[in-house]
């Protein structure tokens, strides 16, 4: 797997219309390959860093570094072809079924009928909807519509995915099952990913970094690397240094909120 660095967030500030101040000053790099994860309390600019990573919001100063590999790119072009964006809510159309949500990304590209026909068969079956694909929305369970969001990311074969809480409202059981399935994926797929949760267990799990944010501004308090190997089975979940892993994420937490 590659090892260059994608992106440098350089003393990065966000401040709205309103004055607040998202977040300060803040420095993050990611290489190629990384799982991160980024926690922290409510409001403390979680999701405003995802927001500015994809050019959803700009910032207000500081620098944003791609790698070399997409120096050259502009930011329109970068979200287009190689980054995609994995929201809390699946906001899929209610009146358009699995395939025709997944396909949504590539009409809009004006991709050819016949190389979109092949990428959304594929998304389909990396998140097995295989059986679901003419189903609506209505007919899916939280779980479901969520890897129809994935696969509605996936579909467009990003190499950096950002996911914003994709798992929040789900069961735990369903949560524990989709995080397998995105870790196999990542593997797999050699996915460069940003991820943003309030379950440390999830952040543990998942990552080989976990970044804590603090609050007021938001700004990465502590950087806790998750050196446990992958593949990752559901006996780390368990294991004595799984729970020291939370721990210490656990433990910076509260340092954070109390700064």
């Amino acid at each position: 797997m590659e090892t260059f660095t994608v992106l440098t967030l350089d003393r990065i500030t966000k401040t709205y219309p309103n004055n607040t101040v998202a977040v300060q000053d803040l420095n993050l790099q990611v290489c190629a390959g990384d799982f991160v994860s980024l926690v922290g309390a409510s409001g403390c600019g979680k999701s405003t860093v995802l927001q500015l990573i994809s050019g959803l919001e700009p910032t207000s100063s500081g620098n944003m570094l791609w790698g070399e590999k997409y120096s050259n790119m502009d930011s329109n072009k970068l979200r287009d072809r190689d980054l995609a964006f994995v929201f809390q809510e699946a906001s899929l159309m209610p009146w358009a079924t699995v395939r025709d949500n997944i396909y949504l990304p590539l009409k809009l590209a004006r991709i050819p009928s016949n190389r979109s026909n092949i990428l959304v068969r594929e998304a389909i079956d990396l998140v097995g909807l295989t059986e679901f694909e003419k189903c609506y929305p209505r007919e899916l369970s939280g779980g479901m519509k969520m890897r129809v969001s994935i696969a509605r990311a996936l579909v467009t074969q990003p190499q950096i995915l950002l996911l914003d809480e994709p798992f929040g409202a789900l069961d735990e059981l369903t949560r524990e099952k989709l995080n397998s399935e995105l870790l196999t994926l990542w593997q797999e797929k050699n996915w460069t990913v940003i991820f943003v949760t309030h379950n440390i267990y999830e952040a543990v799990y998942l990552s080989n970094r976990v970044l804590v944010m603090s609050s007021h501004p938001g700004h990465i308090f502590a950087e806790i690397p998750i050196s446990a190997p992958y593949p990752r089975s559901e006996d780390f979940r368990t294991s004595t240094i799984c729970n020291e892993y939370c721990r210490q994420v656990s433990l910076k937490l509260r340092e954070a909120m109390q700064s």
